[in-house]
């Protein structure tokens, strides 16, 4: 491979993990209010949460795309008042990475918080610690496992993720293309071969993280 394509292969790398860091809070949080919470809502939540797991990336990225163009009420917003335009930048890039890898990341972290024993968090609370404590020493080390696991799926997600991000970042060589934009363009103009080595370095990438989660995934049951 050239310097030109590992660059790209960077790229994609780098705004897969700044889009995996950038919800893992935030995927953390929702999947602890899911986990120990109850309210009028939750369900519609779940849902929405849930929702670009099924629909068809280009419908999560047109949505995108009415949200942060710039007539958009949250691209306005962000032009008004901090002059930065999303659409068709790298920023806009690592929202759709975002919003395909968050379902991801939620699920697995809920799933190993359902598995922590809440007598230890209840015991916890009558020793005297507060909630965040009880989150920061009880509930998140014993559920760490599967928190790593969804954090490296939502990395595999991003990795492969093409369809929003083609709708709201769109194709601009050396500043929005990645490694599944290339891949598509480069069999469109009948460049197989360059795309079979794309597609295989996307393909080890992904195996190397779902493998991982996997194994952290086993550990954790065991």
């Amino acid at each position: 491979m050239t310097s030109e394509e590992w660059r790209l292969v960077g790229f994609t790398a780098g705004m897969a993990v700044l889009a995996t860091l950038l919800v893992l809070p935030f995927g953390v949080a929702v999947a602890w209010l899911l986990s120990r919470r109850s309210w009028p809502g939750k369900t519609l939540v779940e849902t929405l949460v849930s929702m670009p797991l099924v629909m068809p990336p280009v419908v999560t990225g047109l949505i995108l795309l009415q949200l942060f163009g710039r007539r958009g009420p949250l691209g306005s917003w962000l032009w008004e008042t901090f002059g930065i335009e999303v659409v068709f930048t790298w920023k806009a890039v690592v929202l759709a990475l975002s919003v395909m890898a968050l379902p991801l990341l939620v699920r697995a972290a809920r799933a190993a918080m359902d598995g922590v024993d809440g007598r230890l968090e209840q015991q916890a609370r009558t020793l005297g610690a507060g909630e965040w404590r009880v989150f920061f020493t009880v509930t998140l080390p014993l559920a760490k496992r599967g928190v790593l696991a969804g954090t490296l799926l939502a990395f595999a997600r991003a990795l492969g993720e093409f369809g929003a991000t083609i709708m709201i970042a769109g194709n601009i060589p050396g500043k929005t293309t990645t490694l599944s934009v290339a891949i598509y363009n480069l069999v469109q103009l009948g460049e197989d071969g360059k795309a079979w080595r794309f597609a295989a370095v996307s393909a080890v990438l992904a195996f190397i993280s779902v493998a991982l989660s996997e194994r952290l995934t086993r550990g954790g049951r065991a």
